[in-house]
């Protein structure tokens, strides 16, 4: 019989409490530039922006102009929302165009080629610059030119590198190899920076300055798109600066489920956020919240519903304008999927391979202000700095999202023009009542449903504060089917779950997430952070 419990293990931090406003994020200066957008007037969606920019800059390891943005809010009066703005590949990158042009380079028959994971063929048109534009000008009080403000500062003037973010930069000495990416994000075009070491990124804030001043236009038409162009081109690419003035920012509605009392928003695809419902619905439909807190029974049902909703996300979710997708939120759905598990571990395929983004790097914040807003703001250049590419001096470095799609003609994500890559980015709301709304999402590849899942039913299930919440030890399915979880977790517990058949491991905290979470409860702002990273929330 398995053990119910788990070492006694008390949160490494406070939930925070504020009255007029609250962000959290991966990265303390970005939070500061959220907190003091807020109290120079602006709302949580300037904020959002300018914790966004911020990081661009302070965690240019995760995220950039290069890359996409989403967005989840309740706003000040009542509405639920969603803003998209992700590229799709460009017009002319068809898969017989694409396996031509990397045939080579890997060595192999045409046919046999393989979707590269960077390099110019990775790279999709960049969603950031018009995602934050209508942002503000769509729901927030200030300027884009305020939101961008610190930004700019931190950029031009310098800031101190912390311990994680040097360790990650350590990525871009193998990754970039143009003169002027190196030039751009490493010390003296060598080396990455040291913890404490202050930086400065001057091109990128030359390039922040003249969005301020001139709007998202100049990276869609104006001379930034023209550098784009001229990078992906140059590498043996196909984007155009027509691929970039078509793009546009969507406003999807957003795609849910009950679970308990409470409701839970996700984005709908192209991104997996219907893999974080589905996989709540089976979890309830298994009666998995039966089970005491943190049990291995407990773990065992949740993770059971996680494969799931994997193999079927994984088989369904893609570009919407190109393949139909079933319900995968609902709760019939997940009644018959429910049917397929037991007390043993199954055997349950992780879905379609060579997706390339099981532990991509991104950031997420979290904002909510007096007046009732609350939003979850992911922005990401999808794995480290992205596809190695750096827009002439810029100092923007591309995505390589376009490394989800596949080369193979029966892949649901096969590549095709226009088409958006299957997306990991996945915001999250959870409503617990008229007045308790909380904007909350868990980064890190498929890590995120999988954070999504633990963390709502720490909230909802266990009634944890946040704090707690995203402090308890985690797990998370694993591509080659086995079932990590974290040093922390009570040897009692691993024993339980090894009884039940899970093939185990053990993985180093960064590997389980990046989560932040904000919650507006009847009007008092609280906020929790990631202590698995340099993770700040700051409340006033």
């Amino acid at each position: 019989m398995d053990n119910p419990t788990v070492d006694e293990f008390g949160s490494r931090r406070s939930t925070m409490y504020g009255p007029n406003g609250a962000v959290a994020t991966s990265q303390p200066l970005a939070a500061e530039a959220g907190l003091r957008t807020l109290q120079d007037g602006g709302n949580a969606f300037d904020a959002a922006v300018a914790t966004a920019a911020a990081l661009n800059v302070t965690e240019p390891t995760s995220t950039g102009l290069g890359g996409d943005v989403f967005m989840l809010y309740r706003s000040a009066d009542g509405e639920v929302g969603a803003m998209r703005a992700c590229g799709g590949a460009p017009a002319d990158a068809t898969r017989e165009n694409v396996r031509e042009a990397v045939a080579d380079e890997q060595g192999v028959a045409p046919e046999e080629a393989t979707m590269p994971e960077t390099g110019a063929h990775a790279v999709t048109v960049p969603g950031t610059a018009r995602g934050w534009e209508a942002t503000v000008e769509g729901f927030g009080r200030l300027t884009l030119a305020d939101a961008l403000e610190p930004a700019i500062e931190y950029a031009t003037e310098g800031y101190p590198v912390t311990e994680v973010i040097a360790s990650a930069w350590e990525h871009g000495e193998e990754l970039f190899e143009s003169d002027h990416a190196r030039e751009a994000f490493l010390v003296d075009g060598e080396r990455a920076p040291n913890p404490g070491e202050t930086v400065r990124l001057e091109q990128l804030g030359e390039s922040m300055r003249a969005i301020a001043e001139e709007g998202a236009d100049v990276v869609y038409e104006g001379y930034i798109a023209e550098a784009i162009a001229e990078e992906v081109q140059r590498e043996g690419g196909f984007m155009t600066v027509d691929d970039l003035a078509d793009f546009e920012v969507e406003s999807p509605d957003p795609v849910s489920t009950t679970y308990g009392d409470a409701e839970v928003y996700e984005l709908p695809p192209n991104n997996q956020g219907l893999i974080a419902l589905e996989a709540l619905n089976i979890a309830e439909e298994l009666g998995a919240r039966e089970h005491p807190a943190d049990s291995a029974a407990r773990i065992h049902y949740l993770a059971e519903a996680m494969k799931l909703a994997f193999h079927d996300g994984h088989r369904y979710i893609t570009d919407p304008d190109f393949e139909e997708i079933p319900p995968l939120e609902s709760k019939s759905w997940a009644e018959k999927r429910a049917a397929n598990v037991g007390e043993e571990a199954s055997d349950v395929s992780f879905g379609v391979p060579d997706s390339n983004a099981e532990d991509a790097d991104t950031v997420l914040l979290c904002v909510g202000d007096s007046e009732g807003n609350v939003v979850s703001y992911i922005n990401s250049r999808f794995a480290g700095f992205g596809s190695g590419l750096v827009a002439g001096d810029t100092g923007i470095a591309l995505q390589n999202r376009g490394a989800s799609f596949s080369l193979d003609d029966d892949h649901p994500n096969r590549l095709e023009p226009e088409k958006k890559p299957f997306h990991t980015l996945i915001p999250g709301l959870l409503k617990r009542g008229d007045d308790d709304w909380s904007a909350f999402g868990v980064m890190g590849g498929f890590m995120q449903p999988q954070g999504h899942l633990q963390t709502l039913v720490g909230m909802v299930d266990d009634d944890k504060t946040l704090q707690e919440a995203l402090d308890t030890p985690r797990w998370r399915y694993r591509e080659d089917g086995r079932l990590a979880v974290e040093a922390r977790m009570s040897t009692a517990v691993q024993n339980g779950l090894l009884r039940r058949g899970h093939d185990l491991e053990v993985l180093p905290p960064l590997m389980f997430g990046g989560a932040q979470v904000v919650r507006n409860e009847d009007g008092t702002l609280s906020a929790a952070t990631e202590p698995r990273k340099d993770g700040n929330a700051s409340v006033y």
